[in-house]
């Protein structure tokens, strides 16, 4: 005879994939969008249902069990393959329908946003796109486990079992406070970045790393960031105080500059520091020909923003 056992349901299984992850309950409970007495119940019915405990329950944090770290990673594994199985669903029926939930790190999503949502406005209005801003590893970690299924973000990545499909590079321009004497100027060497005060983003952004990049071959030792910012507005107006001078990918100038007043920008020579952004999918996904389509329609709309689309 089969198994009569119970089975734990995918709502369980989601409340405890989230609390492991937040080890919060608030947090896990936002995450999911219920409340912390919903995700409890489904924690508690989880636990009743394998007879196991899962976690430590303490007035200030939440703990593992060591039975709740050995599955954890199982019930992680089992919520990927249900989102394949929805995935793949999706591409049976008809491509460039259902839900896409494509995830954008935040120096890019105020920039490209409006000529992605227009593109999928105007082209395929049957597909119900769901944006989720957040940084890069965040990002990486939400494709693996099939909660995103589609990345817009700087490559290259260097990850295993993610494919990348380019579509544009942009060059970074120097921002800087009004009266400064590299402001206005073009073909600028990389080695003035050796003597200037180079104001970054927090640590988390991918941004932040290329801006180190650029730094180092530039020929200089290190910044010394006394002073980060969490967003690209911040580190504008940071540098509109007088604070320093930073760089800005040529999709965020237009936007960024005009709040504050009098900045200036500064162009590099040839050849510029710059990124390269690209559209980045699971290996193997049953949609890689509907994301293919996609990446190609996105080169020919981004085509009137300041970028040089990748030839595919």
């Amino acid at each position: 005879m089969g198994d009569r056992r119970r089975q734990p349901s995918l709502a369980q299984l989601r409340a405890f994939a989230a609390v492991a992850e937040h080890l919060h309950f608030r947090d896990a409970a936002a995450f999911l969008g219920m409340s912390q007495p919903a995700l409890s119940g489904a924690l508690s019915a989880l636990e009743e249902t394998l007879g196991v405990t899962l976690v430590e329950r303490t007035t200030r944090r939440v703990l593992l069990t060591p039975a709740g770290e050995r599955l954890a990673a199982r019930a992680k594994g089992v919520l990927a393959e249900v989102a394949l199985l929805m995935e793949e669903a999706d591409a049976v029926r008809a491509p460039f329908t259902g839900v896409l939930r494509l995830g954008v790190i935040p120096t890019v999503a105020p920039y490209l946003l409006p000529t992605v949502l227009r593109l999928v406005h105007d082209r395929y209005p049957r597909l119900d796109l769901q944006v989720h801003e957040e940084h890069t590893a965040s990002l990486l970690d939400g494709l693996a486990a099939g909660r995103l299924d589609l990345l817009l973000l700087a490559v290259p990545l260097g990850v295993g079992g993610v494919t990348e499909l380019p579509l544009f590079d942009e060059d970074f321009v120097l921002v800087t406070p009004p009266g400064h004497r590299l402001g206005g100027r073009r073909g600028i060497p990389r080695t003035v970045l050796r003597e200037l005060n180079l104001l970054l983003l927090d640590e988390g952004h991918c941004l932040r790393d290329q801006a180190l990049d650029i730094c180092r071959e530039a020929g200089s030792a290190g910044v010394a960031a006394t002073t980060t910012a969490a967003g690209l507005s911040t580190l504008v107006q940071l540098v509109a105080g007088g604070l320093g001078v930073t760089l800005l990918p040529r999709t965020a100038v237009e936007v960024e500059t005009s709040r504050a007043d009098r900045l200036l920008t500064a162009c590099f020579a040839d050849p510029a520091p710059k990124r390269r952004i690209a559209l980045a999918m699971r290996t193997g996904t049953a949609r890689a020909t509907e994301y293919e389509e996609l990446a190609a329609a996105l080169r020919e709309a981004m085509r009137t923003l300041p970028v040089r689309p990748v030839e595919d």
